[in-house]
């Protein structure tokens, strides 16, 4: 149901932002950031829609026999199309909640705000969620058809589960360059050995930089959007993945105008209700870049696999 009249009200900010009598030292979860914009392929959009070529057809080669005549071969490629399509908010806040607050409340939103927008991302790219229909398929989708799942349990544990899904992605022609996963899985990794009895997992050792798994960068997604009944753990070759971004993230605080529904009702009119809001845009776009490769045929190779529940399972190995 779309929301046109929500606010920050004095309720919402409470005591805790506004004391009686003496400022208190605020402490909030820092949010977590978008796993998509972190590791997938970011390139600037100057428009709407921006095409990326993707390797369609490989060259051949061919034995010549003394003095034979030498064959062709050629090579092509076809057009992925990126289009960016708007995210936005708008945060009104009555003067009044502003004036007898002890903080910055515009500032403090603002990275929350950002980690919505994350959120947002996340769920359409990763899991289809509220998905604009330019996106093309979810990566959850896309590897799914390319059969590229493997259901947890179908090997004697986490860790083996995790190198056959290394195998299937190799044999489809790609390397994995690193994972994300549901939160918490690093408690269930931390157990697991390789065969040379050699932990497969690395927490983490300084702030800011991800754990490894199997040596390679492993990021829990933190920001609400993975959904653990569809998944436990996405392998991926990142550099496939593509964020277009034709306008970045930007803040910019309005004192007049009003806020109207779907019908054109006013709900809010901030110089009448001594009111500022702050309206938030972000354009962006997603691809998967899905070349062809020697060792699979066309149509069947996909650079990303998953770790799936079992009660998810039925396509995977």
């Amino acid at each position: 149901m779309a929301n046109f009249n929500n606010q920050i009200t004095r309720g919402d900010v409470g005591s805790a932002l506004i004391p009686d009598d003496i400022s208190q030292e605020i402490i909030q979860t820092m949010p977590e950031s978008s796993v998509m914009l972190t590791r997938a392929r970011r390139i600037p959009m100057s428009s709407m829609k921006k095409t990326q070529p993707v390797l369609a057809s490989l060259p051949d080669a061919y034995w010549v026999n003394e003095g034979g005549l030498k064959e062709t071969s050629k090579t092509g490629w076809e057009n992925v199309t990126i289009t960016a399509e708007e995210i936005a908010v708008i945060v009104p806040i009555p003067d009044s909640v502003v004036d007898d607050s002890k903080i910055n409340l515009f500032e403090s939103v603002k990275p929350l705000i950002a980690e919505a927008f994350g959120k947002k991302i996340d769920e359409a790219a990763l899991f289809g969620v509220d998905k604009p229909s330019t996106w093309g398929d979810d990566v959850l989708t896309g590897a799914t058809k390319a059969k590229n799942t493997v259901a947890q349990g179908t090997g004697t544990d986490l860790a083996q589960d995790v190198a056959n899904l290394g195998q299937k992605l190799s044999e489809s022609g790609f390397s994995i360059n690193g994972f994300a996963s549901r939160p918490g899985l690093n408690w269930e990794l931390n157990a697991l050995r390789g065969t040379n009895g050699q932990p497969i997992y690395t927490p983490a050792l300084a702030a800011g930089t991800p754990s490894t798994l199997y040596g390679l960068p492993l990021n829990e997604v933190r920001n609400g959007a993975w959904d653990a009944s569809k998944a436990v753990l996405l392998a991926a070759d990142w550099d496939k993945f593509v964020i277009g971004v034709r306008q970045d993230i930007t803040y910019q605080i309005f004192d007049q105008g009003v806020v109207s529904d779907s019908n054109g009702k006013v709900l809010i009119n901030l110089m009448q209700q001594d009111m500022k809001a702050l309206r938030v845009v972000m354009r962006v776009g997603f691809q998967v870049a899905n070349p062809l490769t020697r060792v699979k045929a066309k149509g069947a190779q996909y650079p990303a696999g998953f770790i799936t529940p079992a009660a998810a399972s039925g396509t995977g190995a």
